[in-house]
């Protein structure tokens, strides 16, 4: 049985296991192997290099699941099939946003489980901008630290955000708005007007 941590966890809960699932980064392919455990059928696990793609093609042999798992070597979703699902996490938010908006697929039910490491507001920004809504985020907590998982779908219509909204987003956790807040506190020695939208942290 495989055991993820909470981080990936949290991306894992989003995931439907019934459709086509790409995870890009797939680094060991644990998350994969995991959905496949699950019940997932039809896993794509990709990476831009190969070293990371052969420990996981050592990890897709060991746990047996060399039928339902293929590993493809791409740069972001350039060389990805049409998928249902798809998994960009362990990224900064940036290049999250460039992977994101290279996909040729994106329907009304594709869903993207993004977990950024760094610039979320970013990612949220260029989500909006670009036509995709947030419509659920989960915090988790993982080595010491505080995350953000993003699920965000396809609607065409593009508008701007809040600075308050892309710096917290829909995710209420509360070890996840101490983090914000340090951020801001930080940010905000330069430009004062984040201290504005500083949230009160629950208890």
């Amino acid at each position: 049985m495989i055991r993820l941590d909470d981080r990936l966890a949290a991306v894992a809960s989003f995931v439907r296991t019934d459709r086509r699932i790409c995870d890009v980064g797939t680094d060991h392919a644990l998350l994969p192997c995991f959905l496949c455990e699950q019940g997932a059928r039809d896993v794509i696990a990709s990476d831009v290099n190969e070293m990371p793609l052969e420990a996981a093609r050592a990890n897709v042999e060991k746990y047996g699941f060399s039928d339902r798992i293929r590993l493809i070597r791409s740069d972001g979703l350039a060389d990805i099939p049409p998928c249902d699902d798809v998994i960009v996490a362990g990224m900064g938010g940036e290049l999250i946003a460039r992977i994101v908006g290279g996909c040729t697929f994106v329907t009304a039910d594709t869903r993207f489980i993004l977990q950024p490491m760094t610039r979320a507001e970013h990612l949220r920004r260029f989500l909006y901008a670009n036509g995709f809504e947030i419509t659920e985020e989960k915090g988790a907590y993982s080595a010491g630290k505080a995350y953000t998982v993003v699920l965000a779908v396809y609607t065409g219509e593009k508008r701007e955000i809040s600075d308050e909204f892309a710096y917290f987003g829909k995710c209420g956790d509360p070890r996840y708005i101490k983090k914000v807040n340090g951020q801001l506190e930080k940010l905000g020695r330069s430009d004062p007007s984040l201290l504005s939208i500083i949230r009160k942290e629950q208890p």
